[in-house]
């Protein structure tokens, strides 16, 4: 870069900022800059032209003033007209002032992109450094879609200078990240990849970050980058620190580099090459080699480079989880980084280790550092690492061990930090079930688990424990024997009661024969904690009253008595006075054979997975609980388990959540005998897939849906989006014959739908999720109608919840009723703040004309008979293209039904031909429909034919229908 000059000191402006530092007030600070500004002002409206340092001076004082907290509402024209200048001083000024002032909405922007331009043509290498540092700065999708396809050119040119291609790569990777809809993909690929042979370790560490970024949603394009890269990292980690030297951070040889190289290689399997598979052995084996070296410098940095290579060789080796000798290494390397003195080590090293569980080959080299982990436990004063030595021991655990991990992880819960009591209790309760040999211990852990940590057992617990229970006759006595002993306590957990209340109603009997335990000594005990414990819970008790009636008719009196009580009759809860007053008429009226008909035993729950594990994974995030078992089917999957059904004592009856199951993954129906389940556990997996349950069809009825009070339809609105449309055309297409899918994905924001139609109905579940650790504040979803669209569809929705934090997923409603047909889709505008800044997504919802077709069955000759008369030039449409798809017979059968029609079978006289027939269903009118689509194998090419008795409903069926082909 040019020095400075010392005619390019800009005295006045030293002068300006020495003057605002004096300053003894605010007042007189704003005194001084309004004095600064209005002098600017009249400089720049003067009739004297100023100079190019004059300007430059000018624009550096606004941008100072600006800095400060004030707006500048003028020099803009003035900061373009710098650009260009000659001078590099005057050009880096008024780039800089653009890359902090000017908006990407703004009229100058095409005077800009213009100089942008000329400077990247200009060869001139500081110029075009410049120039490609703002455009990074602002990345706007103005910027993208002007230059996009600019800058792979000057990156892979030939002619480009080192520092010129750094800067290009990076900018593109910056570009690509705000606006991978304008980044095309093409020649410069292959060539890009080839960079990281370049002799510039400078272009080789960026062009490794544009490529590892670019390889993560393109992998095939970029799959010759693993052997390149392979070799690029052979040569750094078998060289000597001296021969690199300009790369060599504290006698480590290119640190950042290498790292990067290794994140990019995680992109990819195993390479299949066994050449190369062999030479990334040899560097991840050298890398853990040199670990063990003894330090050639005492300092921090030299420490840190050099542990920064060896995690990300071992995150490399986990990944490719194929080498055991290797996994085998990083697990016994990590192990001493178990007992090492900088915490951070420690941290990261049972991070690591927790992933190297799940491995087969390495599970039983970490099982050995056991002990090494619970003295971490009781030792550690970070809760970080306590936390990451939990999740190690859950990781661990098998059943060779879990008695020994459930024991010290209850014995740690007792003094544990209360930021992670409720996880601890989670992990403890999906290993005692899991890992369960005996059942007894597993009753005995759990109420353990209750009387410790009793206010963090969620009810997911004792729901799990009472369905186990009641489905083991060998365990039913024991259960009910311990829990009445533990209920003997003074002080007992409310969980405690529930639990108990719970068994004894049903497996009393089996212990009332122990004299210490007769029917009225049960009774008095539960009825003595019956006071102190909150509504849900005296009506679960209640509930177990009646059940006593019917296994000890001997203290139905006593019972009675109670019921009877002013206090339950009279109660002023609506729920007790009901249940008392029921409970009391049922057990007066009804004869013992009734009785035992109704209060009989709780049949065994239907075998499901537990919900237990769902409610863990959904509040660590995703990817981070360590499922040995199952960890690597549940990597591309979400793992739902919160749906089994849930013993309820008819007392914990609750409404269904109305975000229970909202996507219909298999769960069995919400009766009224079962709590809601929980949420889905995982947002980033991609749970809208086509595999996924359907949503339930519309129930009958529910076109009442239309006059529910509470929808908000003011949320539906006529006017145009503030952002660019993303991908419009295309997400149209997508959707059109399926209606399900991701609608949208960023780095932030994943967008998915699910939905459902019946003749002009319908209904489509939008779920927003956080991809991110932090919160979306003020995020408001709107619905977007052009007067034309309103006239025509009727979308009425509910508002979501402003707040969206991270790693959640919040669930939008909208009802949909189509009033006559359309051409355009609505638009739906998100605008929400993340991390400070604002952020506005607009794209169109996939709702098209054909989502409200019927399909109608025809026989041969009514087809051609109803063919003839739709035979006027306006109702028949018909289009001849290109196959964008391979002429799949199958498909092409999927995709016409899917668009709707029904497909009819044996009508043309051509087997190769497919016709279809249906009726589009709107509230004003109905509209017969028929289609042929006639392939011609040998030109890849489709003739399709569209009738229809209304004009413009032929052409947006044929427009839909001909971009599926």
């Amino acid at each position: 870069m040019p020095a400075v000059s010392k005619g390019d000191g800009m005295r006045g402006l030293a002068v300006f900022i020495s003057d605002i530092r004096n300053c003894k007030s605010k007042e007189a600070e704003i005194k001084r800059i309004n004095k600064e500004l209005a002098n600017i002002r009249s400089k720049f409206k003067g009739d004297k032209a100023l100079d190019g340092y004059s300007k430059k001076k000018y624009v550096c004082k606004l941008l100072f003033i600006f800095l400060l907290g004030h707006d500048i509402d003028f020099g803009h024209m003035e900061a373009v007209n710098l650009l260009s200048s000659n001078r590099y001083t005057e050009k880096q000024i008024g780039y800089l002032f653009i890359s902090v002032l000017v908006n990407s909405n703004s009229e100058l922007i095409r005077l800009i992109n213009n100089a942008i331009k000329n400077d990247l043509a200009s060869r001139n290498p500081t110029f075009m450094g410049l120039a490609l540092h703002c455009i990074a700065n602002v990345g706007s999708r103005e910027m993208a879609e002007a230059f996009a396809g600019e800058i792979p050119k000057i990156l892979v040119a030939g002619d480009t200078m080192d520092s010129v291609k750094q800067s290009a790569a990076l900018c593109l990777l910056r570009l690509y990240r705000t606006s991978p809809d304008f980044v095309p993909m093409g020649d410069w690929t292959s060539r890009v990849v080839h960079l990281l042979n370049d002799q510039h370790l400078g272009v080789v560490t960026a062009a490794t970050s544009l490529i590892t970024t670019l390889a993560q949603k393109n992998p095939e394009e970029f799959k010759t980058s693993v052997s390149l890269a392979v070799s690029r990292l052979s040569r750094i980690v078998t060289s000597a620190s001296t021969d690199l030297q300009d790369y060599t951070y504290y006698f480590v040889p290119a640190p950042w580099l290498s790292v990067k190289l290794l994140r990019l290689l995680q992109c990819y399997p195993p390479p299949e090459d066994a050449a190369v598979r062999g030479r990334l052995t040899e560097c991840l084996e050298t890398i853990l080699n040199k670990a063990q070296e003894p330090p050639k410098s005492k300092k921090v940095q030299h420490s840190n480079a050099k542990n920064a290579v060896l995690f990300e060789a071992i995150s490399l080796i986990i990944h490719h989880d194929s080498e055991p000798n290797l996994l085998v290494r990083a697990c016994n390397q990590l192990g001493q980084f178990l007992q090492h003195r900088e915490t951070n080590l420690r941290y990261l090293a049972l991070e690591s280790m927790c992933t190297l569980a799940s491995s087969e080959f390495s599970h039983e080299a970490v099982k050995t550092h056991i002990e090494t982990v619970i003295n971490a436990l009781k030792t550690e004063r970070d809760v970080s690492v306590r936390q990451r030595a939990v999740d190690l021991l859950y990781a661990m655990c098998d059943r060779s061990n879990a008695q020994q991990i459930v024991a010290e992880m209850l014995n740690y819960l007792e003094t544990a930090d209360y930021s992670i009591r409720e996880e601890i209790v989670l992990k403890v309760a999906i290993l005692a079930e899991k890992y369960a040999v005996d059942y007894t211990w597993y009753v005995d852990t759990i109420l353990n688990l209750i009387r410790i940590a009793g206010d963090y057992v969620s009810e997911e617990v004792w729901y799990r424990v009472i369905q186990i229970v009641i489905n083991r006759d060998d365990v039913q006595g024991y259960a009910a024997k311990t829990v009445f002993e533990a209920l003997q306590a003074p002080a007992c957990h409310e969980n405690l009661v529930k639990v108990g209340g719970y068994i004894l109603g049903e497996f009393g009997n089996l212990i009332a024969g122990d004299p210490r335990s007769s029917p009225l000594i049960q009774f008095n005990l539960l009825h003595s904690k019956f006071h102190l414990c909150s509504v849900p819970t005296r009506a679960l008790l209640l509930s177990t009253y009646i059940k006593f009636v019917n296994l000890f008719p001997e203290i139905k009196t006593t019972i009675q008595d109670v019921l009877r009580s002013d206090s339950q009759l009279k109660n002023a809860d609506v729920e007790l006075q009901q249940r008392a007053v029921e409970y009391l008429r049922l057990s007066t009226i009804a004869s013992t054979d009734i009785l035992a008909t109704v209060l009989e035993e709780m049949p065994p729950f239907p075998e499901r997975e537990s919900s237990i594990l769902a409610k863990l994974k959904k509040k660590k995030g995703p990817g981070t609980v360590t499922d040995l078992e199952e960890i690597k089917k549940e990597r591309n999957s979400d793992v739902n388990g919160g749906t089994e059904s849930t013993p309820i004592n008819a007392s914990t009856v609750s409404t269904p959540s109305p975000s229970a199951d909202l996507l219909g993954l298999g769960a069995a129906p919400l009766t009224s005998s079962a709590p809601p389940p929980s949420s889905t556990g995982s947002l980033l997996v991609d749970v809208f897939s086509d595999s996924a349950s359907v949503v339930a069809p519309l129930a009958p009825g529910s076109e009442d849906n239309f006059a529910s009070p509470d929808l908000a339809s003011s949320e539906v609105v006529s006017e145009e989006p503030a952002d660019t449309v993303h991908d419009a055309d295309e997400l149209i297409h997508k959707f059109v014959c399926k209606n399900n899918g991701v609608l949208f994905e960023n780095q932030l924001l994943q967008i998915g739908l699910k939905s459902e139609f019946r003749q002009n109905l319908g209904r489509m579940f939008i779920f927003y999720g956080n991809k991110t650790s932090t919160q979306f504040l003020n995020f408001t979803p709107t619905l977007i109608c052009s007067d034309e669209l309103q006239s025509s569809l009727n979308l009425q929705t509910k508002p979501v919840d402003p707040t969206v934090d991270g790693g959640a997923q919040v669930q939008q409603v909208v009802n949909i009723e189509c009033i006559s047909d359309f051409m355009e889709a609505p638009i739906l505008n998100i605008q929400f703040r993340y991390g400070g800044t604002f952020q506005n997504i607009s794209v169109k919802l996939p709702i098209t004309l054909n989502k409200f077709f019927q399909p109608t069955e025809m026989a041969s000759q009514d087809f051609f008979q109803r063919w003839k008369q739709l035979s006027n030039p306006q109702q028949e449409m018909q289009n001849i293209f290109k196959a964008k798809h391979p002429m799949d017979t199958e498909i092409t059968k999927a995709k016409i039904i899917g668009f709707g029609s029904a497909l009819l079978e044996e009508v043309d006289p051509n087997p190769a031909n497919f016709v279809g027939a249906g009726i589009i269903h709107t509230k004003t009118t109905q509209i017969g429909c028929l289609l042929r689509l006639e392939p011609n194998l040998q030109a890849q090419m489709y003739r399709l034919t569209l009738r229809t008795s209304k004009e413009t409903v032929s052409q947006r069926l044929c427009e839909l229908l001909s971009e599926q082909f």
